[in-house]
């Protein structure tokens, strides 16, 4: 019998997740794709499946532990198998609740890891610390005892299971419970942990740090009827992502129209060709290429501030705003420099479902060096997006209208698309962005110049 050694797979930008749960026990016959155990960060729960089939033979994990890629998971006995690498998706946990634009770019509640490894040598399991429970950044030890489904449950309402008293056998969660904590919050007989904190910092966050007057408090059902409900977790996380970014980075944005009647043309008629395929081109994919191409022409719009030092990323990785019934969420477009339209539209939809479902694994939705926030489908004219920190800039863009154009002789016919370029003035000037969006609207009003 062969030892087969299971570890943690690559799980983002997190350099360690929690165990919140234990799928298996030593003596478990295990198939192949089985799930093992369920690991949490701040934005994401994933499971953690089995590369192989075999029996448990040992657990190097236990609840509240702090894992990361290559960790050691379990040691399984099975026949004629090796312990070589071998790769395995992981399978999604447990459907969850997840920028308007940094919104961070990983704001999801359920996800997919990446391939598990089988490695020769063992790793040695991260140990415990001592910390409050079931907090998905740290290693607690006495983590609320709830299934999968109750966890989900939660997570939807934005309730912290580690304040609810369970009521089950050995003080088990239920979703009774769970309604329970959110009524009592709801009318006012509760508070969460989290809500006393910003009450006591001044309501709407820590103003006096500063220097801000207190938050408001007023009594809202003396004016009328109210109803009270709490912000999703996502909407929580995301929300302090947006209030940093739009206080600490000096944003200005730039607004123009492009000339997309040509381009929008040409789109129209490659996917009537290209019926068969299944692939439907959109706008935003020729947008992707676009913004790769300006963003090789001012590379500045390609960087990082880190300290006094600039970090010019020699990648193309674009993130774009997806709409969910969870609220914004942020794919990411890795390489797009090297991908074509029908490859990006592709992957774009691919990511779009995704986030609808609630599948978006942190390594989707991380590493991103431009994003671009589209309410084409929806709307409107200009807005203005915030910047997805750490990048420099994001670019807006609303739905396209004909308007009359005059062209030297006449009014003519023309569809303009509204951009809406949002930068850090720390890094770029007005200068250079207007000569970005200038060239940007050019190459969508002759696409050919992508080839330049």
């Amino acid at each position: 019998m062969a030892q087969i050694e299971i570890q943690v797979p690559d799980i983002g930008d997190f350099d360690e997740v929690t165990v919140i749960e234990l799928m298996v026990k030593i003596g478990d016959t295990v198939k192949a794709e089985q799930s093992l155990i369920t690991v949490e960060s701040d934005k994401a729960s994933m499971e953690i499946p089995s590369s192989h089939a075999g029996v448990v033979k040992e657990l190097k994990v236990k609840l509240g532990d702090k894992v990361k890629q290559g960790s050691l998971v379990v040691i399984l006995e099975g026949e004629g198998v090796g312990a070589a690498t071998a790769p395995a998706a992981a399978a999604p946990a447990p459907a969850p609740s997840a920028s308007a634009p940094n919104p961070a770019p990983a704001l999801v509640e359920s996800a997919q890891a990446a391939p598990v490894f089988v490695a020769p040598a063992a790793v040695v399991p991260v140990a415990a610390a001592a910390v409050p429970a079931h907090s998905p950044t740290t290693a607690p030890v006495g983590l609320p005892h709830a299934s999968p489904s109750v966890r989900k449950y939660a997570r939807e309402l934005g309730v912290p299971l580690n304040e609810v008293k369970g009521s089950g056998l050995k003080g088990r969660i239920t979703d009774a419970d769970v309604q329970a904590f959110t009524r009592a919050v709801m009318s006012g007989a509760a508070q969460t942990q989290a809500a006393a904190a910003q009450n006591k910092a001044g309501g709407g966050g820590d103003g006096a740090a500063l220097g801000l007057i207190p938050w408001p408090k007023v009594d809202f059902a003396k004016f009328g009827p109210i109803e009270r409900k709490e912000l999703s977790r996502i909407k929580k996380i995301s929300g302090a992502n947006l209030l940093r970014n739009a206080i600490m980075i000096p944003a200005v944005t730039n607004h123009d129209d492009a000339d997309i009647t040509d381009l929008e043309a040409f789109r129209v008629s490659t996917n009537k060709e290209n019926e068969k395929s299944g692939i439907k081109v959109t706008m935003l994919a020729f947008l992707i290429k676009a913004c790769v191409a300006a963003l090789k022409k001012f590379p500045e719009f390609n960087s990082s501030l880190d300290g006094d030092a600039l970090i010019y990323k020699q990648f193309y990785h674009i993130g774009f705003a997806a709409d969910t019934p969870n609220g914004l969420m942020v794919p990411v477009i890795k390489d797009a420099d090297k991908k074509g339209i029908f490859q990006i539209s592709q992957e774009m939809g691919e990511l779009a479902k995704k986030a609808r479902d609630g599948k978006l694994s942190p390594a989707e939705m991380s590493g991103a060096s431009f994003t671009i926030s589209s309410l084409g489908g929806i709307g409107g004219r200009y807005f203005t997006p915030i910047i997805n920190a750490p990048e420099v800039a994001i670019l807006g863009v609303c739905k396209s209208q004909m308007e009359p154009v005059w062209d030297g002789k006449a009014f003519v016919p023309r569809l303009m698309l509204p951009l809406s370029l949002t930068w850090d003035h720390r890094v770029i000037d007005g200068a250079a962005a207007a000569r970005f969006n200038v060239y940007l609207g050019q190459i969508l009003g002759d696409f050919r110049r992508v080839l330049l």
